[in-house]
């Protein structure tokens, strides 16, 4: 995430989620700490992982307090072991008090993705296929989560409805067949768009195909049934195994010969990577 980005588009973001934590005022912190003094908190890894959203981390602070100084022994995609420290952030204690809860937030949740796209990833090596992730995001977090999963070593997929063609059951439903859907998305989409296509069976692949779909997305196929969709979809379209894909499942399709997997599970159902600001004392 570079600094174009950040200021754009997660600026507002991560405001939205200091107001939600401070209202009106830190009551506990304007109790203990009525006045400015300069601080300093360890930045702790509690358990083994890939740390990701170190500047999302500091950028907290830095909204709350410009003079606010965050410096990282690690940065984004390394690995971390548990008791480590990772960083130091300087700063009025009032805002290392304030900032605390949201930042850790971001940074538990960043890395917890990473750490868990990264342990899919390692399965995959040597297969051809590539690890995406879907728009199955927390609201509001979705710029976060993605680059998290980049951070991961998986690639990203749309980032959102503007991003690119994706005609699923109910968009072929409303079209009245996968010919008909296809057709009217290559009349109505700009010409530099891909056309993908969510497919069941393998009757609704190969109508995909003869209109002209550039990608087929196998859903929720049996094993048996995606190696003849690969083998018909060769030199034709790129593919896509998609539903329920786990890092407990993903050992069953490595072999089938598909372009990409889809997995949801990388940003709905990674843990946190548990991580702690600890030893505030002024200096």
């Amino acid at each position: 995430m570079n600094n174009i980005s950040m200021t754009v588009n997660a600026d507002e973001l991560i405001l939205m989620a200091l107001k939600e934590d401070i209202t009106s005022e830190d009551i506990t912190t304007a109790s203990v700490m009525p006045e400015h003094k300069l601080g300093e908190v360890c930045l702790i890894c509690k358990q083994d992982g890939i740390i990701a959203g170190l500047k999302v981390f500091a950028r907290v602070f830095t909204l709350l307090n410009p003079q606010t100084v965050c410096k990282f022994t690690k940065k984004d995609g390394d690995e971390v072991k548990c008791g480590e420290l990772i960083g130091r952030v300087t700063g009025d204690i009032r805002v290392l008090l304030s900032g605390e809860r949201t930042a850790l937030n971001y940074l538990q949740r960043m890395s917890g993705i990473a750490t868990y796209t990264r342990s899919i990833v390692k399965l995959l090596e040597g297969s051809g296929t590539r690890l995406l992730d879907t728009r199955k995001t927390t609201p509001n977090m979705r710029i976060f989560e993605k680059y998290a999963v980049k951070v991961g070593g998986g690639c990203n997929h749309r980032y959102n409805l503007s991003d690119g063609i994706l005609l699923k059951d109910n968009h072929i439903g409303a079209a009245g067949s996968v010919k008909r859907a296809v057709e009217m998305a290559k009349e109505y989409a700009p010409f530099v768009r891909k056309i993908e296509v969510e497919v069941e069976n393998l009757d609704m692949l190969k109508e995909a195909l003869e209109a002209g779909a550039d990608i087929i997305m196998l859903d929720n196929m049996s094993v048996e049934d995606m190696k003849e969709a690969v083998k018909l979809a060769k030199g034709k379209a790129e593919t896509e195994c998609s539903g329920n894909v786990t890092k407990e499942n993903i050992a069953r399709l490595t072999e089938i010969g598909v372009d990409y997997i889809s997995s949801g599970a990388l940003t709905h159902s990674a843990p946190i990577l548990d991580l702690s600001l600890k030893n505030l004392h002024a200096i």
